[in-house]
């Protein structure tokens, strides 16, 4: 009952923490910025210099060059993570020196029905059941949502995310743990696929069911995406095959690559350059 009781308060706390997020502050999860004409145009009077920048940056006339700007800060955000993740494992400092003992907790406390359940739950971050997901949401959304885009999306975010992962896998060719190993597994350690899928994969899922549709329907969503992506990863650590590190580092690099893809595709769908073509005519009136 202890791992089964430990498995669900990693569900449950970042998944409500994760829903009231989104309801409370449903801004943070837009994919581009919401501002007003008359503060673009107030703030470009404050900063002409930045609004100078900004005109020999970006064509303001196109979503792009803003975009490939928030692409790359996004991912040097996310290649830090997973890099501070990396520094840890080779330093064993910080969460690296959990990494044993929360191996050793799920091994020396494992009972025959939580090794079912999380074996069960498991597979919910698999290929197996991430894959026929992915099309029948690519399939039940293009048709509600009447957008192809929906199939490029979820496309570029599952295939991306299995592609980053494997070869990061094999980069880093970490070794499993090797104490009891409750399930069966694939490649090395670092990150953990499962991770990495569920994390992308159940967001991208979530974005696309939620669009026009209700604020505490999205919220209800964002909150299962990322209560169940966490609770998978708990299922690897407790399962034996994967530290704990692996799946922190599995969950940044997943969530990180779900944001450069909604952040490429929601930016243009909301004229994400549009805030800079107001500072320009501002500043140049």
């Amino acid at each position: 009952m202890l791992i089964l009781s430990i498995t669900l308060l990693t569900v449950i706390i970042p998944g409500l923490a994760a829903g009231l997020i989104a309801y409370r502050w449903p801004q943070a999860a837009t994919t581009a910025p919401h501002l007003s004409v008359e503060q673009v145009k107030v703030e470009a009077r404050r900063h002409p210099r930045l609004v100078a920048f900004s005109r020999s940056r970006l064509d303001p006339g196109s979503a792009t060059g803003l975009l490939l700007s928030a692409v790359i800060i996004l991912f040097v955000a996310g290649a830090a993570s997973v890099a501070i993740v990396l520094v840890m494992i080779h330093t064993n400092t910080g969460f690296a020196r959990l990494d044993r003992s929360a191996s050793l907790f799920g091994a020396h406390h494992a009972t025959a029905l939580s090794t079912r359940f999380l074996r069960f739950y498991t597979q919910l971050g698999g290929a197996l059941v991430i894959v026929p997901l992915a099309v029948i949401v690519a399939i039940v959304e293009t048709i509600r949502q009447r957008s192809v885009a929906v199939i490029t999306f979820l496309t570029l975010v599952v295939g991306g995310q299995f592609l980053i992962a494997n070869v990061i896998k094999s980069l880093v060719g970490r070794a499993r743990p090797n104490f009891d190993q409750l399930t069966g597994f694939s490649g090395s350690s670092f990150p953990s696929g499962h991770a990495v899928a569920s994390a992308a994969c159940l967001a991208a899922f979530a974005l696309v069911i939620g669009r026009r549709r209700p604020l505490k329907m999205r919220a209800l969503l964002a909150g299962l995406a990322v209560g169940l992506a966490t609770g998978i990863a708990c299922c690897r650590v407790m399962l034996g095959v994967h530290w704990l590190t692996d799946v922190l580092g599995g969950l940044a690099l997943g969530w990180a690559w779900f944001a450069l893809c909604s952040i490429a595709f929601g930016g243009y769908q909301l004229r994400f350059g549009a805030p800079a073509k107001i500072a320009e005519e501002t500043i140049s009136s």
